[in-house]
């Protein structure tokens, strides 16, 4: 009998990027693979766009880590969600459920125990968001990118293999970005601003106060989220806007000279695959449970990157880390270069299959 496995993951880009790397992987090793998400999330318009494999919906409720009274009306979402998850894993019979994170996943982890059907997750932030902290406690494995994450999950079922290879953007083509942009060729270095599969309003709105100071040493492509852009900042030469980009990115990316990103692992972890300068500008803890702070803290301590934390961030800060940055920019790739641990999404599926 043909081989079948159940994705899930959602709530952001972070959540669903892997499950996108390995969803064709498993297509061509003759493994049947379907998705659990939710219904409104952004992970169903990428599977069904990206992959046209089945998409299951299920009822799903936010998990909070502060008192709200939203919170008891989700507790009855999360069981709904059980009982959606319990009827899809009963019918579709899967060898193995894959959770990625975010908070559509618990019901469909603690259905899949429910059913005896082991249950692998995926971490791959320095600390453990809720979600795969409750779903921990039902999973057959768990598997982390950074080595230190094993502190906070089960010794018994946890696994440090480091970063997924990534090979799709390591194949950018920088003539194709200048058509993209409409950028003319010149000496100054082109920056790649992104804040993450959203866009951050914050990077957004430095960026717009500093725009002209910014593009006298600049060229910039800027990623500002769906539905960001600056309208009024549309015709500036060598400003170039993108509310959201898929298979164009790898372009981008080989025009670029340094990413001012947000700190989400997948995102860096990507960079890092790739050599890119990164200048990291974390979520607050305001804004966060203070995932992102700890991952670019990480990079900058082992060479990585530099980051500025919002609190701190000023143009003259900003443009002395750039600065930084290019002028050492042998020493960062030097440090990026050195071992890190990294998995090809192959091994990693059979791992997740043989569970």
């Amino acid at each position: 009998m043909a081989k079948k496995i159940i994705f899930t993951g959602g709530g952001t880009m972070g959540h669903v990027t892997l499950n996108l790397k390995l969803i064709p992987v498993a297509q061509k090793s003759g493994i049947t693979p379907i998705y659990i998400g939710s219904k409104k999330g952004l992970e169903k318009d990428f599977i069904k766009k990206e992959t046209g494999i089945k998409y299951c919906s299920i009822s799903s409720g936010k998990l909070r880590r502060y008192l709200s009274f939203e919170n008891l009306k989700d507790i009855f979402k999360v069981i709904k969600g059980i009982f959606d998850a319990y009827k899809i894993l009963k019918k579709e019979k899967p060898d193995v459920v894959f959770s990625k994170g975010g908070f559509v996943t618990v019901p469909v982890v603690i259905a899949s125990k429910l059913l005896n059907i082991k249950t692998v997750i995926h971490e791959s932030d320095y600390t453990p968001g809720l979600a795969n902290k409750v779903a921990s406690k039902f999973a057959s494995k768990i598997y982390t990118t950074f080595e230190e994450t094993t502190d906070y999950l089960p010794d018994s079922k946890t696994e440090y293999i480091g970063t997924i290879k990534e090979d799709s953007l390591s194949n950018g083509d920088s003539e194709k970005a200048y058509e993209l942009t409409g950028f003319e060729k010149n000496e100054k270095p082109t920056i790649l601003i992104t804040g993450g599969s959203t866009g951050s309003l914050f990077i957004n709105q430095f960026i717009w106060d500093n725009i002209d100071a910014l593009l006298s040493q600049f060229n910039i492509i800027h990623l500002t989220g769906k539905n960001k852009v600056n309208k009024n900042l549309t015709h500036i030469d060598q400003y170039k806007q993108f509310d959201y980009v898929t298979t164009e990115f790898s372009h981008l990316l080989a025009l670029s000279d340094i990413v001012i990103s947000r700190a989400g692992s997948n995102m860096i972890f990507e960079l890092l695959s790739l050599n890119k300068l990164m200048l990291l500008i974390p979520l607050s803890k305001e804004k966060s449970r203070g995932d992102q702070l700890l991952n670019a803290k990480h990079f900058q301590k082992h060479g990585y990157a530099e980051m500025i934390e919002e609190e701190a961030l000023d143009l003259q800060n900003l443009l002395d880390r750039l600065e930084l940055l290019s002028s050492h920019s042998s020493r960062y790739i030097d440090s990026m270069n050195k071992d890190h641990k990294q998995i090809e999404p192959e091994d990693l599926l059979q791992k997740i299959m043989s569970t």
